[in-house]
């Protein structure tokens, strides 16, 4: 085995273990001059053996509340939902990650998550504030969670799909050009391209370019699913320098083509970590549904015959850890 794949599984094994379970709570970042309050949650090490957490129609792994064990700093991961999504669409990504000692944050996003779905102009705003939330969850992760004093702040890294994908391209450095993106038939200026509508859609989408996006140097690597990559090229991309790991699935969806993601792999300045994941549509990428899910929201929960998700799932989690546990540094034991 050469050396580099050696250290990763050793590290992968000193990860796995730290702890037995995850711990989960739930916050509320503060309201600010930058933004809205945040709702999100948090997943951590914790000793104590796994139960259930129940919460809606999703059920967690995971002990509510748990102290962390003693020990060093902690890696911290902040994770990006994609559209009209919320803070549990990975949670079982985060799950893996919080067992193996990482410090998991996730938010629902401030313009764009499952109870704010907005139409084509609001869609296109909530471009613009998706990096600004990322921010601010971090400067809230480091300075006002509880246990803020437990985090490495120089072992950050992030995980985002779909919209959440291109929110990590940004803050990593990337330059979005909104121009390219298509407009849909159900935006106002498809029907009545010269009404009030129209206009104030065209208003709001040059306030968008004028409007520099967040850059955040202090997030280390990048694993980025299924992006909405149609908005960057290689120009636009040549500032990102990170590590990243760039899934994709092979049949797309929901607005994400699969030449898009390939092209961000060609883009990108330094290769990433690419893997296509065989018979998957863009979905499979969120957490593998529970029954009422499935009977709840039969889009995002379907798979193509034969696929499997939970399986996937397997995989790909391992894989993530792998990742940041190769490019951040393993957590330290208790």
């Amino acid at each position: 085995m050469p050396l580099l794949r050696f250290l990763v599984a050793t590290a992968f094994c000193l990860l796995a273990t730290f702890a037995q379970a995850a711990g989960f709570s739930t916050f509320e970042t503060p309201a600010d001059a930058q933004g809205p309050a945040l709702r999100g949650a948090v997943w951590t090490p914790c000793a104590a053996p796994a139960g259930e957490i129940r919460l809606g129609h999703y059920a967690l792994s995971g002990v509510r509340d748990c102290p962390i064990p003693a020990g060093g700093p902690l890696p911290l991961i902040v994770l990006s939902h994609g559209y009209g999504g919320s803070f549990l669409g990975h949670h079982d990504t985060a799950q893996v990650l919080a067992d193996a000692g990482f410090v998991v944050a996730a938010i629902n996003h401030s313009s764009d998550n499952f109870q704010l779905r907005g139409g084509p102009d609001d869609k296109l705003s909530a471009l613009a504030t998706r990096t600004t939330d990322i921010k601010r969850l971090i400067d809230y992760m480091l300075a006002q969670w509880p246990a803020h004093d437990r985090l490495a702040a120089g072992q950050i890294g992030f995980f985002g799909f779909s919209r959440g994908g291109y929110t990590g391209l940004a803050l990593a450095g990337g330059r979005p050009d909104f121009k390219r993106l298509p407009t849909l038939p159900s935006s106002p200026c498809a029907s009545a391209p010269e009404g009030a509508a129209c206009g104030q859609m065209r208003q709001r989408f040059r306030e968008l370019l004028a409007a520099p996006l967040t850059r955040d140097t202090r997030i280390r690597a990048a694993v980025i699913a299924d992006p909405l990559g149609m908005v960057f090229d290689a120009e636009r991309l040549k500032n990102v320098t990170i590590p990243i790991l760039l899934w994709a699935s092979e049949r797309g969806g929901d607005g994400v083509l699969p030449r898009d993601v390939e092209a961000v792999r060609r883009s990108l300045p330094s290769p990433p970590d690419f893997r296509v994941q065989p018979g998957s549509a863009h979905f499979a990428f969120l957490a593998p549904c529970s029954t009422a899910q499935a009977s709840e929201w039969p889009d995002i929960c379907s798979d193509a015959p034969g696929f499997d998700r939970v399986a996937f799932h397997d995989k790909m989690n391992a894989g993530v850890l792998a990742f940041f546990s190769q490019h951040l540094g393993q957590a330290p034991k208790p």
